[in-house]
């Protein structure tokens, strides 16, 4: 059993911290940096990619809709080519970087709301997948199991890679139960850490209705921005290797 570890790190913003990428960089083996657009910015960037290319953890571009201010977790109505150009824009930005410090960009992992959208809406997807296309056809999604982007990406000759979340609750459709709603977001790091062998192991996760879910997924996300988030993080690899699977980063 061979899994990926991800997290999003880079989410701070000038003076403003969130969550401790440096230690959440020794725990994981994919990185999702944020693009500027939801969170983060130049010097962050540059810190957090030099940090994962010292730790050989894989670099992801964290797009985003262009929203600072809700943190990329507002829905947002952005026409295709628009979005197709920001989401172009941030990847050539994060790459850029990363390679000036001696790596690269690997994978893309869509956030927040956009990733929630171009599940279900294939205009959005489509969007996004042209401009990882016009970017480097090599470059993978990573998206949710059953999600519209799969087929719109196969269709452009773009790979995707499928995960799941440790610490968020599912609904009985295999679609994250959305962050406004109550228990949306798991903090005990037993409970996380469980859930996270049974999705590696079993392949399976229990819905917020007690139904069972399958989750064909080749990554794990734990977020770097809830509280204590290195405690879960550090929880799910301890208790993923106990388990006897082996982390390692699907790119």
């Amino acid at each position: 059993m061979v899994i990926d570890l991800n997290a999003d790190l880079g989410e701070g913003f000038g003076i403003w911290r969130l969550g401790d990428d440096m230690a959440l960089l020794d725990i994981v083996t994919s990185a999702n940096i944020a693009c500027g657009f939801h969170a983060g910015d130049p010097l962050t960037i540059r810190r957090t990619c030099a940090a994962a290319v010292d730790r050989g953890v894989m670099i992801g571009a964290q797009v985003s809709y262009r929203d600072l201010a809700g943190f990329g977790r507002r829905e947002m109505e952005v026409d295709p080519e628009e979005l197709c150009a920001e989401v172009l824009y941030q990847l050539a930005a994060v790459d850029g970087i990363a390679r000036a410090m001696g790596g690269r960009v690997s994978y893309v992992k869509p956030h927040g709301a956009l990733y929630n959208r171009i599940c279900r809406d294939p205009e959005q997807a489509d969007a996004v997948v042209e401009a990882v296309a016009d970017y480097d056809r090599d470059l993978p999604l990573l998206t949710l199991p059953g999600s519209a982007v799969h087929e719109i990406a196969a269709r452009e000759g773009v790979a995707t890679v499928t995960e799941a979340f440790a610490d968020r609750a599912y609904t009985p459709a295999g679609t994250l139960l959305p962050r406004r709603s109550p228990g949306a977001v798991l903090h005990d790091p037993a409970a996380v850490a469980a859930r996270a062998v049974r999705m590696a192991t079993a392949r399976t996760v229990t819905a917020v209705d007690g139904s069972e879910v399958p989750v064909d997924a080749r990554s794990i996300c734990v977020h770097g921005d809830t509280p204590d988030a290195v405690l879960l993080a550090r929880a799910v690899r301890d208790a993923l290797i106990a388990a006897g699977v082996t982390l390692k980063a699907f790119t």
